[in-house]
């Protein structure tokens, strides 16, 4: 960043198709959202109060999938209005849980829903943020997690690249102690192809991974799925474990067709 901006840079957060979720693991930083505060010049926080989505900004975080006509006519108009744009959380980089409406007749599901399907302006199909523009870094999770969102824009404004964390949540149980879940229970867990960040929350807490965080880097998902039958998983079962929060991440989204082939034998 040049020097007029890098006193205090000027910083958005826009909403796509999402729960908010990415945007409240923000606010909920509490007094380390303050000291950022004062660091930052937070312009667009539809949650936190200021409103000009138009202007120009350093860094814009983007939560939340294309899926909507009006969603894909916005995001190119965030693009053009931000020198560097990130997007947070499942939906923001994999399509999120909406996204498992990609495999079927979005338009019969309406239509067997609402008395009017005609007022519901929707895609065919639910797609991240980088499927349709420039995204200058990813933070993955469903959602993600406070201090990750802190520690990128600490990075920036240090004038580094901010560092993604690809290693796998398997690593995190070892790191704090905890025991594996499918070696001591024969729980099938999503940590050995899930990556690391939200400090294997759920297998502290004694139960499996469910892959919240998306695909880990080399992630082996053929000798997962092997060892998800090993546990007595029938295949179907096994098409779900992928076909989750992360679905159209493309590992996933590989692992669960291969793993609907064995439905079909």
């Amino acid at each position: 960043m040049d020097a007029q901006t890098a006193v205090k840079p000027r910083v958005a957060v826009h909403k796509f198709s999402s729960c908010d979720g990415c945007q409240l693991a923000l606010l909920n930083l509490g007094e380390d959202l303050l000291a950022l505060a004062a660091r930052v010049e937070l312009v667009h926080f539809a949650e936190a109060g200021p409103l000009d989505p138009d202007t120009e900004v350093d860094i814009a975080f983007v939560e939340g999938s294309v899926s909507t006509p009006e969603d894909l006519e916005r995001i190119q108009q965030v693009r053009r209005h931000s020198r560097m744009l990130i997007a947070i959380g499942a939906c923001a980089t994999s399509g999120g849980i909406q996204a498992l409406r990609n495999g079927a007749d979005g338009a019969e599901w309406v239509a067997r829903i609402y008395s009017h399907p005609e007022a519901i302006s929707s895609l065919a199909h639910s797609t991240p943020i980088a499927s349709h523009v420039k995204v200058d870094f990813e933070l993955w999770g469903c959602p993600v997690s406070g201090p990750q969102m802190l520690a990128v824009v600490n990075a920036l404004l240090l004038g580094v690249t901010p560092r993604a964390n690809a290693d796998k949540v398997c690593t995190e149980c070892k790191r704090q102690g905890y025991p594996c879940v499918m070696v001591s229970r024969g729980v099938a867990c999503m940590g050995p192809v899930t990556r690391a960040g939200c400090g294997a929350l759920c297998p502290g807490l004694g139960r499996d991974c469910y892959g919240c965080y998306g695909p880990a880097e080399n992630a082996n998902t053929d000798a997962l799925a092997t060892q998800f039958d090993h546990l007595g998983l029938e295949p179907q079962a096994i098409v779900h474990r992928f076909q989750s929060i992360n679905s159209q991440a493309p590992v996933f989204l590989a692992a669960a067709d291969k793993a609907r082939m064995g439905c079909d034998e």
